[in-house]
């Protein structure tokens, strides 16, 4: 398991991020989450990543793993993360998180590409910031749920993979609702 994130907890992220806890504020992410991935499981191999991944060392970050999830919140790193698994043919899980709402799909070897669904021309000033808006904690856990099933079915087989189609998540009207790209 890699786990890639060159930030640090801070108080700000423990209302949506679970993995993490206010004993590690000022921790490097990728160790708090390596740490909580350790007590699920100690039998687990990880591999830390505490660089700010983008095209310079995405190819080399996702090499050797055969699958692929991104919850990134910007379009720069998305860009870079679904170019390097583009590359490298590998499977990637996308999920963004906005306020209440929240949205996965995947992109898979042979099927619509990151481009397809997020223009060249759309950058992160056309978004809204999680900083200005905010984020409701319980999504992230709706949407990184979502993501972990999806993440099921590719490594599995089993079931019908979002490739093509984007689930979204009204958390106000608690309505998902889905379209294709």
């Amino acid at each position: 398991l890699g786990i890639a994130d060159h930030d640090t907890v801070s108080l700000s992220n423990l209302q949506r991020q679970v993995i993490h806890a206010s004993a590690g504020i000022g921790e490097a992410k990728a160790d708090s989450a390596g740490r909580f991935a350790e007590a699920l499981n100690p039998h687990v191999s990880l591999a830390l990543h505490r660089e700010r991944l983008d095209t310079s060392n995405a190819a080399a970050i996702l090499s050797g793993y055969d699958l692929v999830l991104d919850g990134t919140d910007n379009l720069a790193t998305r860009r870079a993360v679904a170019a390097a698994a583009e590359a490298q043919r590998l499977p990637l899980v996308s999920g963004a998180v906005s306020m209440f709402d929240g949205q996965v799909t995947v992109f898979a070897p042979g099927g619509p590409r990151f481009a397809d669904l997020y223009p060249a021309e759309a950058d992160d000033d056309d978004l809204p910031s999680c900083e200005a808006t905010g984020i409701l904690g319980p999504l992230t856990g709706v949407i990184g749920t979502l993501m972990a099933m999806e993440a099921i079915k590719l490594i599995t087989g089993i079931g019908e993979p979002l490739i093509g189609r984007v689930l979204t998540y009204d958390g106000k009207g608690a309505r998902f609702s889905e379209f294709s790209y």
